[in-house]
């Protein structure tokens, strides 16, 4: 790949790693219209809109009595983000500080594709990952959740390879040491990369800081690409393979969705919790399994005309199975109420 310069990098999130001050208002006061997160109870969340800036993805994930959160730290769908500046930095932390919320986690652009054999669609996509890296390091989010990409009929083997140098590259423009990259399960639409587990594994081994690489797990790619968590004996055997390839303890985020569709579909369709083809039931075992106590659960799921009623229930669902004993009652097979 062509040397990108680091401060072109740079200019996306102000100079040098930190966000370069330009005029703005003033900054905005932690939010004062919710009430805290909850001080307990299991550690869930969904992914928020930062529409109007940072700060009001904390505000949205307050409303909703959510205890982590999701967001994008630019617009997904456009390569270039507006640069954070030191106000919208400060106001931010501060926010967060006063929220309560533990985890916030980034997710990076749809249009990154790291596998890409097309020399020029891999260097904007090296580029634009070292910027997600900045932008999470100048707000202080340790997490950035990211999609491997797709080789584009270049081969499995080869796109993992490709994948990982990419990374490498990102990091030598952004080395951001306090943000882990956390490689995403996949559905496995066309030739996208991470639908098994041991594409996964290719990456990280194929990286310099190993340390740096570790991994989101989403229900409905996991589910999509044909691992079973719907009974008892899948789910157990799903996690057996997942430690076995990645070692669970590299497992940092959940993506907690049901699917529209079938097991082993490959299609990317998220439903509501209890409402589609991967049932409540799978997701009663989620909550209740001690291994996974600590690591942060968010929805992704459809949110809704209002964008608020939709996420309360499915949160709601899931602190009941979090709570209900094993077994729990015939109410929750019907889902969210």
């Amino acid at each position: 790949m062509k040397k990108a310069t680091r401060k072109r990098v740079a200019r996306t999130t102000g100079a040098k790693a930190t966000p370069k001050t330009t005029p703005k208002s003033a900054p905005r006061s932690a939010p004062k219209s919710y009430p805290p997160v909850p001080a307990e109870g299991p550690l869930i969340g969904a992914h928020m809109s930062v529409a109007g800036g940072p700060v009001t993805g904390i505000e949205r994930a307050l409303a909703v009595r959510a205890r982590a959160l999701q967001i994008f730290t630019k617009n997904a769908n456009q390569w270039k983000g507006k640069p954070i500046s030191d106000e919208e930095a400060t106001a931010f932390r501060a926010a967060w500080t006063a929220s309560g919320l533990a985890p916030v986690v980034a997710h990076d652009s749809y249009l990154i594709n790291l596998a890409s054999p097309v020399g020029s669609l891999r260097e904007q996509s090296v580029e634009a990952l070292a910027d997600e890296l900045l932008r999470c390091e100048v707000l202080g989010i340790a997490f950035l959740v990211a999609h491997p990409g797709a080789h584009v009929g270049s081969g499995v083997l080869e796109g993992c390879d490709r994948a990982a140098e990419s990374i490498d590259e990102a990091r030598a423009l952004a080395p951001a040491a306090s943000v882990i990259l956390l490689l995403e399960t996949v559905a496995g639409q066309g030739t996208t990369l991470g639908r098994k587990f041991e594409e996964l594994a290719r990456m990280r081994s194929g990286v310099a800081r190993r340390d740096l690489v570790q991994f989101c797990f989403d229900t409905c790619h996991v589910h999509a690409a044909g691992y079973d968590l719907t009974t008892d004996q899948g789910y157990e055997e799903t996690f057996r393979e997942f430690d076995a390839i990645l070692g669970l303890e590299s497992l940092r985020v959940f993506h907690v969705n049901d699917s529209k569709n079938e097991r082993g579909s490959h299609v990317d369709r998220h439903e509501h919790i209890g409402k589609g083809k991967i049932g409540v039931e799978a997701f009663a075992r989620l909550m209740r399994d001690p291994r996974f106590a600590a690591v942060p659960k968010l929805l992704e799921t459809p949110k809704g005309a209002d964008g608020v009623v939709m996420d309360r229930r499915n949160l709601a669902l899931l602190r009941r199975l979090a709570e209900e004993p094993q077994g729990g009652s015939d109410k929750r097979r019907r889902g969210v109420q």
